[in-house]
């Protein structure tokens, strides 16, 4: 079986801590394997998509150039996918120390005007694999408010979506993180850990479809 390295995307989803002492994986944890175990056994990858996500996508690049307005940089969109023994990613943006992900806000209700106000747990891992990955000592979550297409709208008022009329500078919160030996060390061992249940998981499908063959077959 190949190796399985975790998406830096998913990694917050193997990181909560279990309520009983002495496990390593949470429940919900265990639920997120059994979830990726059962893609790969039957051979599909359930992405989950709907309008947040959507505007993400197509504003990527309107999202860069309102942060390079901002900060007076010349930032790129990062085509390259690292791996390493743990983890996988392709993060949105690198920097000469310091990664950045771009995250396009839905609208002016949902923009975090404060940085902490974005401070988000499955962004941090996110961001914490990134560094490991590209061995920089730095992130930043970049949270951009810009236009969002009308057709991603619907019923909701359109003064929350047409932003471009406000200032720049007030249209980016950036939060940023430094690396942390000890939470990197955290990964490998939730990986390892995570990796190992997953292998169990295989195992166990596959046994128990196993054995229903061999009773099928038995009746014939």
């Amino acid at each position: 079986m190949k190796i399985k390295r975790f998406r830096a995307s998913s990694l917050a989803d193997i990181m909560t801590e279990p309520k009983t002492k002495g496990d390593t994986l949470s429940v919900g944890a265990k639920t997120a394997i059994i979830k990726m175990a059962k893609e790969f056994v039957y051979g599909y990858d359930e992405r989950i998509s709907n309008k947040y996500m959507s505007k993400g996508t197509r504003v990527e690049n309107d999202s860069i150039d309102l942060l390079n307005a901002v900060l007076n940089t010349g930032y790129v969109k990062n085509e390259e996918r690292k791996n390493n023994d743990w983890i996988t990613g392709e993060c949105d943006i690198v920097g000469d120390n310091r990664i950045i992900d771009i995250k396009s806000s839905w609208s002016l209700a949902t923009f975090p005007a404060l940085p902490s106000l974005g401070e988000e747990i499955r962004y941090e891992w996110q961001g914490r694999a990134y560094m490991m990955l590209w061995d920089v000592p730095e992130f930043s979550i970049a949270y951009c408010l810009v236009d969002t297409p009308d057709d991603l709208i619907g019923w909701e008022d359109q003064s929350l979506h047409d932003v471009s009329h406000i200032i720049p500078d007030l249209r980016v919160t950036l939060v940023h993180y430094k690396r942390d030996q000890a939470l990197e060390d955290k990964i490998k061992f939730k990986v390892d850990a995570a990796r190992e249940y997953y292998e169990k998981v295989i195992r166990e499908i596959s046994e128990q479809h196993e054995f229903f063959n061999l009773k099928k077959e038995a009746n014939v």
